[in-house]
C-alpha cells in the first residue's frame, strides 16, 4: 500500500514538473523583449529625419515597411515607419520618434509579428490600446487611423509561424473595430477586401502568404482613397 502510495506521489510529481516545464517554454516563446535585428539601426535613423506637423506616419512592421507610400498615394507629406519583422511591443518602444513630430495622421497596422511570436491576442490588442492612448496623450492633434491585420494565406509553404492565426487574426480585428468606435480613433478593414473565400489571403495579392504583391498594395492604396482617409 505504501508503495503503491509513494508510485502516485512519484507521478503526481513528474506531472507537476512537466507542466511547469512546458508552462516556462511557453513563457519563453513569448518574449516581448525580441527586436528584429534591423530594429535598432532603422530607429537611429529614424530619429535623424526631419518631423512636420503636416505628417502622415504609415507605423507597422514589413507590410508596411515595404511599400513606397508618398509615390503609391501621391503625397509628399507621408512618412513610412515600417520596419520588418517589429512587434506592437516595438512599436511602443519607438513610438516617441512619431509622436514627437506631432504628426497630422498616423496610419497604424501591426500583429502578424506577435502571434507568431505567440503572443496572445488578447496581449496584442492592449498593446494596440496603449498605442493609441499615448499617441492621442503625446500628440493630441493626431488622428489615429487602425488598421485592421491582413488574412495570410498557407498554400505558399512559407513563413508557418505567421500562418494559420485565422482565429486569432479575426479576433484581433474585432477588438480594434471596438477600439476604434470606443474613442476619436477611425478604423480601417482592409481584412475583407484581402481575404477569398476560404478565408485566406488572395493568393494573386500575396507572394509568400503574408507579404504583398504589387497588386495588393495597389489594392489598399485604392481602399484608402475611395474612403477618403488621406
Amino acid at each position: 500500500m505504501k508503495g503503491t502510495c509513494f508510485h502516485r506521489a512519484l507521478i503526481a510529481l513528474a506531472a507537476f514538473w512537466l507542466i511547469a516545464a512546458e508552462a516556462r517554454s511557453q513563457q519563453a516563446a513569448w518574449d516581448s523583449m525580441v527586436r528584429p535585428e534591423v530594429y535598432a539601426p532603422r530607429v537611429a535613423l529614424m530619429r535623424t529625419f526631419r518631423h512636420s506637423s503636416k505628417d502622415i506616419v504609415f507605423l507597422g512592421n514589413s507590410i508596411t515597411f515595404w511599400a513606397e507610400w508618398h509615390e503609391l498615394l501621391g503625397n509628399r507629406h507621408i512618412k513610412n515607419r515600417g520596419i520588418p519583422g517589429d512587434t506592437s511591443y516595438g512599436v511602443l518602444e519607438r513610438l516617441d520618434e512619431v509622436t514627437g513630430g506631432k504628426p497630422a495622421k498616423v496610419f497604424l497596422m501591426i500583429g502578424i509579428n506577435d502571434l507568431a511570436r505567440n503572443t496572445p491576442a488578447a496581449v496584442l490588442v492592449e498593446n494596440c490600446r496603449r498605442i493609441v492612448s499615448r499617441i492621442r496623450t503625446e500628440s493630441p492633434a493626431t488622428k489615429i487611423y487602425i488598421q485592421s491585420m491582413l488574412p495570410t494565406n498557407d498554400s505558399f509553404n512559407k513563413l508557418p509561424n505567421h500562418c494559420n492565426k485565422d482565429g486569432a487574426i479575426r479576433e484581433v480585428n474585432m477588438e480594434l473595430k471596438k477600439l476604434a468606435a470606443a474613442g476619436s480613433t477611425v478604423f480601417i478593414d482592409l481584412h475583407s477586401h484581402f481575404t477569398d473565400e476560404a478565408g485566406k489571403l488572395k493568393k494573386e495579392l500575396t507572394w509568400d502568404g503574408v507579404h504583398l504583391t504589387a497588386d495588393g498594395y495597389l489594392k489598399w492604396a485604392e481602399i484608402l482613397k475611395n474612403g477618403k482617409f488621406l
